[in-house]
């Protein structure tokens, strides 16, 4: 379709960048204002609220999606989340230990890409060390780890979405919504946070159909994508380094749009406030935390907006254990932390 619109001096990949720009600024802002997070609706005090936030954005992007697929606009055949060979190894372990790592850093990388606007220095400084070990991972010096984990494989033939099992992917799209928009509507939010819950998932199927149909071109072809934060960030990290050499792709432009539009909300609505550590064993926590989600990331082929917001929508049986496994993760290491932090609490103060 990318030929009609009339583009003379731009490539697709080009205005790709554009598109991404826009995305980001608009998840950015909506992220801020919702306070969407992952981790917050798994072990957060106000978890009942942020799992309804999040489940509302999920169903509407899975209903989204899978409208495109079925208007054919978009196909997801040859996306690596539909591979007949299933990297179960990877998955599992690379989802624990991203799901580790955000509880470590209290944030998983969109919500820390949301708070380094709002001017947390912990979050700058944990993104940075993110994208240094997610670039280490996919072509680096970790790359024989990734390469070897990710050779554990199980065949799944037709099995490698839920379109495969009975009643389809209409049904189970359906089914999916359903369940998260009743989980919602008993999550205590009011109305106007689940209203922008739903325009920040609408976001998910506008990046595919975005990328998969509107900007698609036979001779100068992008990648089909949509938000996703992992794989972005090594990419904005070699960019930054090497401009003159790279061009800017989908994903250096999702970041920057990320920024500017949680940059933005932050400062419209007063909640900038600078914010940085206050002991080295924190540091020394959320540096590690950041290791462990940029391996992990790369691992499970996506962090809880790569590959779970966007990558069950497709309704891929990899997304889903990707998801899965780092919920689990984070469930295990805040219920390992518990005990060192009421240890903490019951010491008298000096």
């Amino acid at each position: 379709m990318f030929e009609s619109l009339g583009f003379e001096t731009y490539t697709a990949p080009q205005v790709a960048v554009g598109l991404a720009l826009i995305l980001g600024a608009a998840f950015g802002l909506l992220a801020e204002r919702t306070q969407f997070c992952f981790r917050r609706s798994l072990v957060g005090e106000d978890r009942r609220q942020a799992l309804g936030v999040w489940l509302t954005a999920l169903a509407v992007a899975v209903l989204g999606t899978q409208a495109g697929v079925l208007a054919g606009l978009i196909t997801f055949d040859d996306h690596r989340f539909l591979s007949a060979d299933l990297p179960i190894l990877a998955i599992v372990l690379g989802g624990l230990m991203f799901g580790a790592g955000m509880v470590l850093t209290r944030g998983c990388a969109s919500r820390l890409t949301v708070l380094s606007a709002t001017g947390n220095l912990r979050a700058v400084f944990v993104l940075l060390v993110f994208a240094i070990a997610a670039h280490a991972t996919l072509k680096g010096v970790l790359a024989p780890v990734r390469t070897t984990l990710g050779s554990v494989t199980v065949p799944l033939g037709d099995m490698v979405t839920l379109a495969a099992l009975p009643g389809g992917a209409l049904v189970w799209s359906v089914l999916l919504a359903l369940v998260g928009l009743a989980i919602a509507a008993r999550s205590g939010n009011r109305p106007g946070a689940l209203i922008l819950a739903a325009l920040l998932g609408a976001l998910v199927p506008a990046g595919w159909i975005g990328t998969g149909f509107v900007l698609y071109d036979d001779f100068d072809p992008i990648a089909l994508q949509s938000l996703s934060f992992t794989a972005p960030y090594a990419d904005t990290l070699f960019w930054s380094i090497a401009s003159t050499s790279i061009p800017a792709n989908f994903g250096v432009g999702l970041i920057g749009g990320t920024f500017i539009g949680a940059l933005v909300a932050a400062l419209v609505f007063g909640s900038f406030q600078w914010q940085s550590f206050t002991t080295p064993a924190e540091t020394g926590r959320y540096a590690g935390g950041a290791v462990l989600m940029g391996i992990g990331g790369v691992l499970a082929g996506g962090c809880t907006v790569g590959a779970g917001l966007a990558g069950v929508p497709t309704l891929s049986v990899a997304a889903i254990l990707a998801i899965l496994s780092i919920a689990g993760g984070a469930l295990l290491t805040n219920a390992a932390l518990k005990p060192s932090r009421q240890s903490a609490y019951a010491q008298p103060a000096e």
